[in-house]
């Protein structure tokens, strides 16, 4: 029996990509997890999450990160609602890392109806195949382990990737979310030097956006 864990980091901030992490492990495995310590990323140290982050690997099966990029966002946004995205790329990851029981955390404010969607993503995809089980619940990384687990993977790969990021354009622009004064302050100060904002942007946000009107 292999479970799956899938949670993303970045779903909300102005700059950078989504990262959506996915880990699967033999359900008579999972318990390795929860004596690692694993917890939701948000209440771990970035130290601790680089630590559990290695260790996860080596104890899960297989584990897969979907990186969405600002522009794909942006693009995708013309076309969809950032939920309808969540369900895409958590179906990639779906698509990527096959598993009996899926334990999601809800990117919907409905849960039931995320786990629906997944679904019957999976069965378009999969019409004669057998359908998992898909477990969608709000504050899953608190709940299961092995969500946890992916919750960790995805954060230090978008961490990464914002680190890759900063010394690209040479510029500490902090945590790349429209609450961080450090974040607000590169993008006006960025405007104000280019005349437009760089492609590390998610410029369908409305930080972005009200950056350029004013």
């Amino acid at each position: 029996m292999k479970i799956v864990g899938i949670d993303e980091a970045g779903k909300g901030p102005v700059i950078g990509p989504m990262c959506i992490g996915g880990v699967r492990i033999d359900k008579s495995k999972s318990n390795a997890l929860k004596n690692l310590g694993v917890a939701d990323s948000k209440k771990l140290s970035p130290k601790k999450r680089v630590h559990l982050a290695s260790q996860i690997k080596k104890y899960a099966d297989d584990y897969f990160v979907f990186e969405v990029s600002p522009d794909q966002i942006d693009e995708l946004r013309k076309l969809m609602t950032m939920n309808e995205i969540m369900v895409l790329g958590f179906g990639n990851v779906i698509e990527n890392l096959p598993g009996d029981e899926i334990y999601v955390d809800a990117a919907d404010v409905k849960e039931e109806r995320f786990g629906k969607r997944l679904l019957e993503g999976y069965l378009k995809n999969h019409p004669d195949g057998v359908a998992p089980t898909i477990v969608s619940k709000h504050g899953a990384d608190d709940l299961f382990p092995v969500v946890s687990a992916a919750s960790i993977v995805a954060k230090v790969r978008r961490d990464e990737l914002i680190e890759e990021l900063k010394k690209d354009i040479g510029v500490d622009f902090g945590s790349g979310y429209p609450s961080d004064p450090k974040t607000k302050q590169f993008l006006k100060d960025w405007y104000d030097e280019h005349g437009s904002l760089p492609d590390i942007v998610r410029h369908s946000w409305k930080t972005a956006q009200n950056i350029v009107e004013k």
